[in-house]
């Protein structure tokens, strides 16, 4: 049975306070007819410090697309490495134990994807498995766990190593000055996150189920507008109320395995905005400080995208939890989107079975 074994997080070192964040939104929007409301927006968001990738002066400045995609590109090459080897270090694994890289990200683009540059650049073997997934926003988090842990469904063996890399500031825009636009200037965060699937042995979450829901025709609530000068964040005023729809798909993934919503050990959950945590705690029956962590990151990161939910889970592994212990992945996002899985806390250490060569023998016979 796959086991999500304990994230590497890491953030830029520049920091934005929200202090500075409501100041510069005095500054630049001085004359907006509703900035009363954008500030109080982003007051309630939570958030106190975001970390972002350039210092706020560049960041405010729109080079064009071309240099802010060229910037993506240049600083995940320059630190994706690290962070997915302290994962592959934390899982009790070496590069060569890789079957598989799911790659998630939602604000640059690369063509080969940064999987390629992992696999010349980092050691992995030729024929490790690319899983590039771009289009599903803060989702994509719990997206990628679902598909690492498909993965090893398909080939028990296997080591499947996660990666979400997630610059938000390079998707700033000055010239948007829609609500959404001006709320999400004080919410979103940059970030990587790495974490490896074991197909076999590790200490973590075990995975026994995962499951997708998209609620129907709720495309545009959350989208980018692609324009020459990028990606143009969209965000309806409806998308607070989704967890009303999206809360009974955690609970029906609980009765399959048999359990209580309500009644879990650990709750590891993307924040997107308090909203979503404050109705998880009404919906499923739970007292909101079953969201700690989730609400930490939130705080001290503000929203990291797809990045959330690792981070989320990393500071369970820095808390601790019982052997044995259920709980609940859920990452939500574009669509609208549910990516959710249920697991129990794993703390058998044990080395896997069988070697590289073992695994991939098992891969290419299973393949053909």
């Amino acid at each position: 049975m796959a086991t999500l074994c304990q994230p590497a997080v890491w953030v830029p070192e520049y920091v934005v306070t929200l202090d500075e964040t409501l100041s510069l939104c005095r500054e630049l929007h001085s004359d907006h007819e509703k900035l009363p409301l954008v500030l109080r927006l982003i007051e309630n968001t939570g958030v106190r410090k975001r970390h972002i990738i350039r210092p706020i002066e560049e960041t405010l400045r729109h080079p064009g697309f071309e240099i802010r995609n060229r910037i993506y590109q240049e600083e995940a090459r320059t630190r994706i490495p690290a962070v997915a080897m302290q994962a592959i270090a934390s899982a009790g694994l070496a590069v060569q134990d890789i079957d598989a890289i799911v790659f998630v990200s939602c604000t640059g683009f690369t063509m080969p994807p940064l999987t390629s540059m992992m696999i010349n650049e980092m050691g992995f073997r030729s024929d490790t498995r690319q899983i590039p997934i771009a289009q599903l926003g803060c989702a994509a988090g719990g997206a990628a766990i679902n598909r690492a842990h498909d993965f090893c469904l398909a080939y028990p063996n296997a080591n499947v190593l996660i990666v979400a890399c997630e610059f938000c500031s390079l998707c700033y825009q000055p010239t948007d000055h829609d609500i959404g636009s001006l709320l999400s200037n004080g919410l979103f965060g940059d970030a990587i996150a790495a974490a490896v699937m074991r197909g076999s042995g590790g200490e973590g979450v075990r995975l026994e189920r995962n499951t997708s829901y998209l609620v129907p025709n709720t495309e545009d609530w959350i989208s980018y507008e692609v324009k020459a000068t990028g990606f143009h964040f969209r965000l309806d005023k409806r998308v607070p109320t989704t967890m009303a729809m999206l809360a009974p798909t955690l609970s029906t993934l609980t009765d399959q395995q048999g359990w209580n919503a309500s009644d879990l050990d650990f709750y590891v959950v993307h924040a997107g905005g308090p909203r979503i945590l404050s109705d998880l705690s009404h919906y499923l029956g739970v007292d909101e400080h079953a969201f700690r962590h989730s609400r930490a990151t939130l705080t001290e990161y503000g929203n990291i995208a797809s990045a959330v939910v690792f981070d989320a889970l990393r500071r369970f592994h820095d808390e601790g939890v019982a052997n044995g212990a259920r709980g609940l992945i859920a990452g939500f996002g574009p669509g609208m989107t549910a990516e959710c899985a249920v697991g129990t806390w794993s703390s058998y250490t044990g080395s896997d079975s069988g070697s590289a060569d073992s695994r991939q023998h098992e891969l290419l016979t299973s393949a053909n």
